[in-house]
């Protein structure tokens, strides 16, 4: 029985047969129901005559089907599908039904505010939820016209795709808002947001037509919505991608809403994008947090042309889409925002992502076969975002840039409202830069694995080189060596600043490219392979460069190579050739003075794992203490009310192991810095880890914090204490609980935790057990949250790996669950590896 999936082939045989035309969609949210809602749907459709095929609806209450005048028995609704018999060769299907409100935030999302009892619904349909609120063809390559009507109470604000009609007056106290049709577009970017919200305009004002704008938000943030810095990123980005695409926004208006309880980032739906609310920052954060914003509200505008105005055919080539948004964000921010780093920033985090993910079992080329819609919905991972945009940001060094966007103006204007494969972007590249991508495509997209490039050279008495070479390795198991453009830099103390004084670009192939251009020159203080970050491999410095770094990482005079020693400093922990202790000693030479927010962010984090996961037992204690006590330190001496000052802060709860500090800083002992609300939970929920704030303590900060956010929050901090009726409370509302899916996700995040292995251990078991059928019971995005974080790596020992090796080799879980329970494996392995590494 298919259920909720749908197979590839499957759906290349419905796109044979039909062809559709328009939906006409009508939702009644005035029901006297918390559960459900009505949804009325009529499709016109051509097809081939004689023909059946199906089409989709997730749990709906069906009361009447009409195919072309003619009822159909509603018995051929069943497994999510209505089948459909003796199609003519133009049809018009009506589906009457009622559809279910969602707490996992897909399909059509309900959320009662706790602040001030308002109501707020939004809709997230990526991959294939358009289905659970109304009757359709669920798949991208079957575009068409959307009409929506949506009968709602009066008072509320109304939002889809087209532009927001005045509403007309229908039963008491509601009103019926007629949509105009849309542009021709796939059913997983068509929305609804409706509900209380506040909204606030702005137009932008370009080179091709005005574009009006609309920020949307709960009431109870409106205090801290800075629609002012939205608007100035939402405009700066129209005028940037306006000018490289050589081509108007497609969709006329464009609403950002900001919504609860949100399952993904954001979502580019036409004309109107959802993203998370907690982009609203209630609380004070870093430069960094206003940077990803900025990353993702030019992510998803870089899809109303990507992805939006031209659509994969099919779910194979959503790295495409994912990468291409991905590359743009950082290439326009650093290009047309104040974050001019921002290369920097996806070094430091987005790429150390795509890094992990390839290296696990689960890797996959980024041109991933996604042959149903379960491994379609698996692979939102690193490698189809960051590794396919460091992929493309490859090929722009590789074809250069301003081939590459003539490529991609062509390939707009020839495609538009239509779908595309691979082949018809690369056959635009390829007219418009003269460069051969079959190759790269396969090198690139098609294989799995990265890369590892390495500097082997000479010198004589008088440290010039006398040979020079790059050399380039894969794993056994994904033996593709690439082509790769490069930049190679050399680096000397200058003035006490570590100084790029050459820097060549070049091509690489095979294992190993000689680089006559060094020949003659001295050996530096520290060479740079891959400077500039052009391509994806992971990079080794040579044992004076490594000296160098350890000596100097707080005198680079520019952020991104830095990003790229560190980065390198991190694999080679990972990969179990630097010992944890020398990397967290690194760490805390140069996070102090590290100027990039966002590597501050994933330093202190990944020392943290170093010291967690990656430190042998005997050896973790002592590493704990210089950890802790290096933050301390750190904390002392950051800048009274800096960025920096705020992210210390927030490492030093995560690893303070006694109470005393935190509470002098949670009563406000630490000048310049300012405890608000979420810092307060930071610092409670740390103490509770430590089990010095308990129950009465959790519901007085809920008491003062009466958010979602808070009961977010409190959940964490009760979750995270070291109690065993705290653990097992939490399992239950993950696994089994009808609880929310933030509050869920908050929960999970908080159970494994390091130190609290006695408490832990009948989990494994647990977990073991709970796999082998949540993903049926829960759905893929439910099941992660199980399955990701409640894998027991938080204490790893040989005992667990050996259980989780043994449940492998016997489990009938399906794919999708044997992937995260692999990824956690390799993580537990390459764990107990790196615990074996003597200092």
């Amino acid at each position: 029985m298919p259920g909720t999936n749908l197979t590839r082939e499957e759906a290349s045989e419905r796109a044979a047969i039909i062809s559709t035309e328009t939906y006409d969609v009508a939702l009644d949210l005035t029901l006297d129901s918390e559960t459900r809602f009505g949804s009325t749907t009529t499709i016109t459709f051509g097809a081939t005559p004689g023909a059946s095929t199906f089409v989709d609806l997730v749990d709906g209450e069906i009361t009447s089907i009409t195919l072309n005048g003619a009822d159909v028995d509603v018995s051929a609704y069943t497994d999510s599908r209505i089948a459909l018999t003796g199609l003519a060769e133009k049809n018009e299907l009506r589906v009457e039904a009622t559809c279910a409100y969602s707490r996992s935030g897909e399909g059509l999302h309900r959320f009662v505010d706790p602040v001030d009892g308002r109501f707020y619904l939004y809709t997230q349909f990526e991959v294939p939820d358009a289905r659970r609120v109304f009757t359709t063809f669920e798949q991208p390559n079957l575009k068409a016209t959307f009409e929506f009507h949506i009968t709602a109470p009066s008072s509320w604000e109304v939002v889809s795709n087209s532009p927001t009609p005045e509403p007309v007056p229908a039963a008491e106290g509601t009103s019926t808002w007629h949509f105009a049709p849309t542009k021709r577009m796939s059913t997983y970017i068509t929305a609804l947001i409706a509900g209380e919200y506040h909204q606030v305009t702005d137009t932008y004002k370009g080179a091709y037509d005005e574009i009006p704008l609309g920020v949307f938000c709960r009431q109870s943030l409106v205090e801290h919505l800075d629609a002012d810095d939205i608007f100035l990123i939402t405009k700066q980005g129209f005028e940037f991608f306006e000018n490289v695409f050589e081509m108007g926004y497609p969709f006329g208006k464009y609403d950002q809403l900001f919504v609860p309880e949100y399952n993904m980032g954001a979502m580019e739906n036409a004309g109107a994008v959802t993203f998370r609310d907690e982009m609203i920052f209630r609380s004070r954060q870093t430069v960094s947090a206003y940077e990803q914003r900025a990353n993702t509200i030019l992510h998803e505008m870089a899809h109303m042309w990507f992805g939006d105005l031209v659509t994969m055919n099919w779910w194979d080539d959503l790295w495409l889409n994912e990468s291409f948004a991905e590359f743009a964000a950082s290439h326009s921010s650093a290009n047309a925002t104040r974050f001019t780093d921002s290369w920097t920033s996806f070094t430091n985090s987005r790429k150390n992502w795509a890094y992990r993910q390839d290296q696990l079992p689960s890797t996959h080329p980024i041109a991933a076969d996604n042959y149903d819609l379960h491994a379609v919905e698996a692979n939102f991972d690193g490698i189809t975002y960051a590794k396919g945009a460091s992929a493309l940001k490859q090929l722009v060094a590789w074809v250069g840039e301003k081939d590459f966007f003539a490529g991609l103006r062509a390939y707009f204007t020839k495609h538009a409202y239509g779908n595309t494969e691979l082949s018809d972007l690369l056959s635009e590249l390829e007219t418009a830069s003269g460069r051969e991508l079959g190759d790269w495509s396969k090198e690139w997209l098609q294989t799995s694995g990265v890369n590892t490039l390495k500097a082997v050279f000479e010198t004589n008495d008088e440290g010039i080189f006398t040979s020079f070479n790059i050399e380039q390795t894969a794993i056994e198991a994904y033996p593709t060596l690439r082509r790769h453009r490069i930049a190679i830099g050399l680096y000397n103390q200058v003035e006490g600043q570590l100084v790029r004084t050459e820097r060549i670009e070049t091509d690489i192939r095979g294992a190993s490219t000689p680089i006559a251009e060094l020949l003659d020159h001295a050996q530096p203080d520290l060479i740079l392979i891959n400077d500039d970050d052009l391509t994806y491999a992971k990079i080794r410095l040579d044992d004076r460069s490594f000296d160098t770094l350890i000596e100097s990482i707080a005198s680079f005079d520019e952020s991104l190579p830095r990003a790229l020693c560190w980065g390198s400093a991190w694999d080679m922990t990972r990969d179990a050739e630097l010992p944890a202790s020398d990397f967290v000693a690194l760490v805390l030479a140069g996070v102090g003075s590290e100027t990039d927010l966002t590597a501050v962010s994933s330093l202190l984090r990944q020392g943290l794992t170093a010291v967690n996961i990656y430190t042998a037992d005997d050896a973790r204690t002592d590493l704990a203490e210089k950890w802790e006590s290096g933050l301390r330190a750190l904390v002392d001496e950051a800048e009274a009310g800096s960025d920096h000052q705020l992210a210390l802060v927030r490492a030093y709860a995560n690893a303070a192991s006694g109470p005393v500090r935190l509470r002098e800083i949670l009563d406000g002992g630490l000048e310049g810095l300012a405890v608000d609300t979420d810092l307060r939970w930071t610092l409670l929920t740390a103490l509770a880890r430590l089990g010095e704030a308990g129950e009465a303590e959790i519901v007085a900060e809920l008491e003062r914090d009466k958010t979602i956010s808070g009961q977010e929050h409190a959940a964490s901090a009760r979750a995270i204490q070291p109690l065993a009726e705290s653990k097992a409370a939490a399992w239950d509302a993950v696994v089994s609980g009808d609880v929310p899916n933030e509050t869920r996700r908050s929960i999970a995040y908080s159970f494994q935790v390091s130190g609290q292995s006695e408490l832990l251990e009948p989990y494994v078991d647990r977990y073991l057990t709970m796999a082998e059928t949540v993903l049926e019971e829960k759905g893929v995005w439910m099941a992660q949250v199980a399955l990701i974080p409640l894998f027991p790596l938080a204490n790893p020992s040989q005992a667990t790996l050996d259980k989780v090796d043994a449940w492998l080799e016997k489990t009938q879980a399906g794919a999708a669950t044997v992937r995260y329970v692999s990824e956690g494996r390799d993580d537990l392995a390459r764990a107990l590896r790196a615990q074996a590494v003597k200092a």
